[in-house]
């Protein structure tokens, strides 16, 4: 799959999700087989650009090529030079956000609910990709709602003003993550244009991937919520892509080593207090893959510091009983 100069080693991509794929998520899940990861978004507002949280998003030293950072507002000015900003930091791909759902995003007109303008979505993308030199991708929803699905318009404005590949959420703005993704709606996008379509919505296995590459005829997929707690969910839709046959699952012992590793970069990329904090949702996520109980849950969520978190997850693996750390 290739978006501008970039050719992807796979079509695999990690969607972006605010609050879970920071630095040390993107680049765990592109070291277990995402061919490409978009960063949380970045609001297009640099006023707002100097809190720690905006800092950490806008880091991506060390990370794989291409870096794809995701922007979000509903200010075509405001948007471009964000863009241009993020370029000048490192960014090789400017993402353009619309299609978040949250309400705090499309309060401010944004995300989402800039399907429901299309004369104003035709302005940001026309003043975004005459702003940067590097590709502009978009992410949408099918619509504003299941009475307006205007998917398709929304997609060939987007191949008309110059966007170098789209990801398609296959729900409307007003499902939220309600119901079932619309395949057909998507399906009808592909056929729409001739730009890269991405689809985007209940993929969360190796067979599923194939499933829906088949019946939308889409050049990618975007994983978003199921590699949560199972990052290396991208090394075994890559490996049923290529050979045909489901890859053996990760082993316990691997299993232990991947969270050791992500719980050290978090501490690491946020500082400890913080880092514990932010590490407790991914742990979360993990124990879904692990059948572990409610006392390890309790465990795992309360502990507030770094050493204690990474001893617990290793007495986790090693069969031992919960057990709180004692007092220095």
């Amino acid at each position: 799959m290739r978006i501008g100069p970039w050719q992807l080693p796979n079509n695999i991509i990690l969607a972006p999700m605010a609050g879970v794929t920071d630095r040390p998520f993107r680049q765990l899940c592109r070291r277990l087989g995402a061919g490409m990861a978009v960063s949380e978004m970045i609001t297009a507002d640099t006023r707002l650009w100097h809190t720690d949280k905006t800092r950490r998003r806008m880091d991506h030293q060390g990370e794989n090529e291409p870096r794809v950072v995701q922007i979000a507002g509903a200010e075509p000015e405001m948007l471009a030079h964000a863009a241009q900003l993020n370029v000048e930091r490192g960014a090789q791909i400017i993402d353009i956000n619309m299609g978040c759902p949250a309400k705090k995003v499309c309060r401010r007109l944004a995300g989402s609910a800039l399907l429901a303008d299309e004369i104003l979505v035709a302005r940001i993308l026309q003043t975004v990709t005459r702003a940067v030199s590097v590709p502009v991708t978009l992410k949408i929803r099918t619509g504003p709602n299941p009475e307006r699905r205007n998917a398709l318009r929304i997609a060939r404005l987007a191949e008309d003003c110059g966007i170098a590949a789209l990801a398609v959420h296959g729900r409307t703005r007003a499902d939220a993550y309600r119901g079932h993704a619309e395949y057909d709606t998507i399906a009808a996008v592909v056929d729409a244009v001739d730009i890269p379509v991405i689809a985007n919505g209940d993929i969360c296995s190796p067979r599923d991937t194939l499933q829906v590459l088949s019946y939308t005829g889409a050049a990618g997929v975007m994983i978003g919520r199921a590699a949560q707690g199972r990052p290396w969910l991208f090394r075994e839709i890559a490996h049923f892509l290529a050979h045909g046959s489901e890859a053996p699952p990760p082993d316990p012992g691997e299993i232990r080593q991947l969270m050791l590793e992500h719980l050290d970069c978090l501490h690491a990329f946020y500082g400890e207090t913080t880092g514990v904090r932010v590490a407790r949702k991914h742990l979360g996520w993990y124990l879904r893959q692990h059948d572990a109980g409610p006392e390890w849950r309790a465990l795992l969520m309360g502990l507030d510091a770094a050493e204690a978190q990474k001893a617990a997850v290793a007495a986790l693996f090693e069969g031992q009983r919960p057990q709180w750390p004692s007092a220095a």
